[in-house]
C-alpha cells in the first residue's frame, strides 16, 4: 500500500500544480470576459473538443487501454505491447480526423440559421477553431494511459499544466497586450488552446519514445485490437450518454441567457479541484491494480484495494462538500471578483456552487465505481444504467428548469448523480461481493462526524470575520487564507482522534519517507 501512497501523492501534487493553475486561468478568463456572452459562447465552444477527449482519452477508450496494454505486457512482453499501443493509436487517429471533419462542417453548416441570438453564432465559429485540438489531447490521454501501466503516472497528471499555462500566456499576455476588444482577446485564448493541446501530446510521446516505444502507423486487426473494440464500443455508449447529459444541460442553460453557462461551469470547475486533485489520482493510481488483480482472478485482493481507494475518497470529498458549502462566499469573492466579474455575478454562483458541492463525494462515488466496472471488463452495465440517468436527468432538467432556472438544472444534475452513484456501487456489490461496503460504514462516520464539526467550525470563523470587517476582499482573503488551514488542520485532528484507518497508513508512509 506504501507504494500507491507513493504515486496517489505523485499524482495529487502534479494534478494540485495542474488545478492552481488552472485556477488562475479562470480567473483571468472571467477578469477578462465576465459572465458575457462571448464567455459563454467560449465556454459551450471549449466543452465540444472536451466532449471527445473525455469520451475518447479519459473515458471508455484509456479504460480500456490499460486491462488490454496491461494483459499484453504481462503476457508477451513490451515490445507486444508497444506494437498494441501503435495499432490502438492508429485506428484512433482516423477516428478522431474523421470527427474532427464531421465537427467542423456540422458548425459551420449550422452557422448560416438566422434568427438566432448572436451568442450561438459565436460560438460556432470559436468551435470550429477548437475542434482540432480533440486530437492532440485525446492521443496524450491514450498514451498517458499506457504510462500509467509502467506506474510513470506523473506525466499524464501534468497534461493539463500545459495546457493551463499556454492558455494563461496567450490570454493574460498576449490577449492583455494586443487584444484590443473582449473578440479579439478570445481569438488569443483559442490559439492558446490549440497550442496548449500539442504540448500535451508531445510530452508524454517523449516520455514512452524514451522507454524504447516508437510510433509507427499500423492498421493491423490483432486480437488485442478486437478485444480493445469489444470493450470501447459498450463503455463508449455509455460515456457518449453520460457527456450528452453534460452538453444538454449547457444547451439549455445556453438558452436561458447569457450569463447562466458561464456561472455553471465556474461553480463546476470549483468542484473539480477536489475531484481531480485527489479522486482522479486514486482512481488513476488504484485502476491499474484492481485491473491486474482481476486478470489474475484475486478477488479478495481487489476487494481489499477497492475499500481503500473508496475510504481515501471520502476522506477527502465529504469535508470538501463541508468546506465549499460553509465558506463559498469568501471563496468566490477572494478568486473571482475581478474585472467584468462583479458582486452580482458572485451572489448568483454562489447557490450553483452550494448544489453542486452536495453531488462531490456521489462523484467521486461513480468515477470510482466505474473503474470497478471497467476493471472486470464489464463496459455494459455503466452503460445500461447511463441510458436511464440520461432519461432521469433530462425530465427533471425540462422540469426544474422552467420554475427554477439555472438553479434547477443544477438541482437536475445533482439529483441524477446521487441516484447514478448508489446504483453503480449496488450493482457492482451485486457483481461480485468483494465490492461490498462492510467495513466502510464504520469509517465513513468518522469521516462525516470530523467533517461536520469542520464545516461548523469554517462557518463560524466566516461569521466573526463578516461581523468585525465586513464582506470586502479583506474579509475574504482573512477567511481563506487563515480559515482554511485551521479548519484542515482540525479535520484532521478529530481523525486522528477517531482513529481513522487510512491516516495511520499516511502518516506512517511520511515516516518512512
Amino acid at each position: 500500500m506504501a507504494r500507491h501512497f507513493r504515486n496517489i501523492v505523485v499524482v495529487s501534487l502534479s494534478t494540485v500544480g495542474s488545478r492552481v493553475l488552472g485556477l488562475i486561468r479562470d480567473i483571468l478568463l472571467f477578469a477578462f470576459l465576465g459572465a458575457s456572452a462571448i464567455n459563454s459562447a467560449f465556454i459551450f465552444a471549449f466543452t465540444l473538443p472536451n466532449l471527445f477527449r473525455r469520451l475518447l482519452g479519459e473515458g471508455a477508450l484509456s479504460s480500456a487501454v490499460v486491462p488490454v496494454f496491461s494483459s499484453e505486457y504481462e503476457g508477451n512482453g513490451k515490445e507486444a505491447a508497444f506494437r498494441f499501443l501503435n495499432q490502438a493509436l492508429t485506428w484512433v487517429l482516423v477516428l478522431l480526423i474523421l470527427l474532427v471533419i464531421i465537427g467542423t462542417l456540422t458548425l459551420f453548416s449550422v452557422g448560416y440559421w438566422d434568427g438566432l441570438e448572436e451568442r450561438w453564432y459565436i460560438g460556432f465559429e470559436l468551435g470550429i477553431i477548437l475542434f482540432p485540438y480533440m486530437i492532440f489531447v485525446c492521443l496524450a490521454a491514450v498514451i498517458a494511459a499506457a504510462l500509467n501501466v509502467f506506474e510513470r503516472f506523473a506525466v499524464g497528471a501534468l497534461s493539463q499544466v500545459w495546457l493551463n499555462l499556454s492558455m494563461i500566456f496567450f490570454l493574460g499576455v498576449l490577449g492583455a497586450l494586443f487584444g484590443k476588444t473582449p473578440m479579439a482577446q478570445v481569438y488569443y485564448l483559442c490559439a492558446g488552446v490549440l497550442v496548449g493541446g500539442f504540448i500535451q501530446v508531445i510530452v508524454p510521446i517523449r516520455t514512452l519514445f524514451l522507454m524504447g516505444w516508437r510510433p509507427k502507423i499500423d492498421f493491423e486487426m490483432s486480437g488485442s485490437i478486437v478485444e480493445l473494440s469489444k470493450l470501447v464500443i459498450p463503455g463508449l455508449a455509455g460515456a457518449v450518454i453520460f457527456q450528452v447529459n453534460i452538453v444538454i444541460s449547457q444547451l439549455l442553460a445556453f438558452s436561458l441567457n447569457d450569463k447562466s453557462v458561464s456561472i455553471l461551469y465556474l461553480a463546476n470547475r470549483l468542484i473539480e479541484f477536489p475531484l481531480g486533485v485527489f479522486t482522479i489520482a486514486v482512481t488513476t493510481v488504484l485502476f491499474p491494480t484492481i485491473a491486474r488483480l482481476a486478470a489474475q482472478n484475486k478477488m479478495g485482493e481487489l476487494g481489499l484495494e477497492y475499500k481503500r481507494g473508496l475510504r481515501l475518497i471520502f476522506a477527502i470529498t465529504v469535508p470538501s462538500m463541508m468546506g465549499l458549502i460553509a465558506l463559498h462566499q469568501p471563496i468566490l469573492g477572494l478568486l473571482f471578483e475581478w474585472g467584468r466579474f462583479d458582486a452580482q455575478d458572485v451572489h448568483l454562483t454562489a447557490p450553483i456552487l452550494i448544489i453542486f458541492s452536495v453531488a462531490l463525494p456521489f462523484y467521486s462515488l461513480s468515477t470510482f465505481a466505474t473503474r470497478g466496472f471497467h476493471a472486470l471488463k464489464d463496459m455494459k452495465t455503466p452503460y445500461r444504467l447511463a441510458v436511464y440517468i440520461f432519461i432521469l436527468n433530462v425530465v427533471l432538467s425540462l422540469t426544474l428548469m422552467f420554475p427554477f432556472g439555472i438553479r434547477g438544472l443544477a438541482t437536475a444534475n445533482v439529483l441524477s448523480a446521487i441516484v447514478n452513484a448508489v446504483l453503480l456501487q449496488w450493482l457492482l456489490e451485486k457483481r461480485e461481493s468483494c465490492f461490498g461496503h462492510s467495513g466502510l460504514v464504520q469509517e465513513l462516520i468518522k469521516i462525516i462526524i470530523s467533517a461536520s464539526i469542520m464545516g461548523v467550525v469554517a462557518w463560524v470563523i466566516h461569521t466573526i470575520v463578516i461581523s468585525y470587517l465586513g464582506g470586502g476582499k479583506l474579509g475574504d482573503t482573512l477567511t481563506v487564507v487563515l480559515g482554511i488551514p485551521i479548519c484542515v488542520g482540525l479535520y484532521f485532528y478529530i481523525l486522528k482522534l477517531l482513529k481513522f484507518e487510512e491516516l495511520e497508513e499516511l502518516v506512517k508512509f511520511f515516516k518512512r519517507q
